[in-house]
C-alpha cells in the first residue's frame, strides 16, 4: 500500500510506530528497527506491505520503498513540507476510513512543490480543504465581536474573519481576501499576506 508518513513515534529499542495517510485510510503500523531506516521520514511518500493485520497487535510494515520528489533535498522546501504534513495527523486522528480527497490533496501539492512558492501552495491547499469540509466562512462578521468587518480584516484559525483590533492581528485588505476566498488562488496576494495566512495554517487544520 502507498501513503504519506505523517508522524513517527519511537517504541522499544529502535522500533517505530508509523502513522501513514493512505489513499483511503489513516493507519498506524509497527516497523522493527524503524529508527535505522532513512526511508521513514515525516513527509515521505512510501510504498509497503503489511503482515499481521488480523492479529491483536499493530500490523507490521515490510518491504518499504520511497517515492522521491525532485525537491526532497532542498532543505527549506522539505522543512515547510514536513511542518504542513504534521498538521494532518491530529486533524484526521479519529478517522480510520477516509475519502481519497486528503491523499490526492497532498499528492497534488507535492507535485507542484518545486515549481511554486511552497507557502503559497500550503495556503491554497488549506483553502481547498476548508471548502471541501464545508468550513470556509464567506460571511464577514467578526468571529470575536460579531460586528461587520469592513475594509480591513485579520484571519484566525480556519480562516475565520475578525477585526485586526479584536485579535491584535495584521490588517489585511478585505477585497484581496475576498478574491482569495472566491478563487482559492494566492496570485493577487503579496508575500507578507501569504506569510500571515501560512502562519494561520500552522496553528492547526
Amino acid at each position: 500500500m502507498k501513503g504519506f508518513v505523517l508522524s513517527l513515534t519511537r517504541a522499544r529499542n529502535e522500533d517505530m510506530v508509523v502513522t501513514v495517510l493512505g489513499e483511503r485510510t489513516l493507519g498506524r503500523y509497527y516497523r522493527f528497527y524503524g529508527a535505522r531506516h532513512s526511508i521513514l521520514q515525516v513527509g515521505h511518500l512510501i510504498d509497503f506491505e503489511l503482515e499481521g493485520e488480523s492479529g491483536p497487535y499493530l500490523p507490521r510494515m515490510r518491504h518499504l520503498r520511497h517515492y522521491g520528489f525532485d525537491w526532497i533535498h532542498d532543505r527549506n522546501r522539505r522543512m515547510i513540507w514536513q511542518a504542513f504534513l504534521q498538521r494532518f495527523e491530529p486533524h484526521l486522528r479519529d478517522s480510520e476510513t477516509l475519502e481519497s480527497f486528503y491523499f490526492e490533496l497532498l499528492l497534488d501539492a507535492a507535485r507542484r512543490w518545486s515549481r511554486q512558492n511552497p507557502r503559497r501552495i500550503v495556503v491554497e491547499s488549506y483553502h481547498t480543504l476548508l471548502r471541501h469540509e464545508g468550513r470556509l466562512h464567506v460571511d464577514w462578521d467578526c468571529y470575536v465581536c460579531e460586528r461587520p468587518v469592513e475594509t480591513t480584516v485579520s484571519l484566525m484559525a480556519a480562516f475565520h474573519p475578525a477585526h485586526p483590533a479584536c485579535i491584535y492581528g495584521p490588517a489585511l485588505d478585505r477585497e484581496q481576501i475576498e478574491t482569495f476566498f472566491a478563487t482559492g488562488k494566492t496570485l493577487y496576494l503579496d508575500d507578507a499576506t501569504v506569510e500571515h495566512l501560512y502562519e494561520v495554517v500552522l496553528k492547526g487544520l
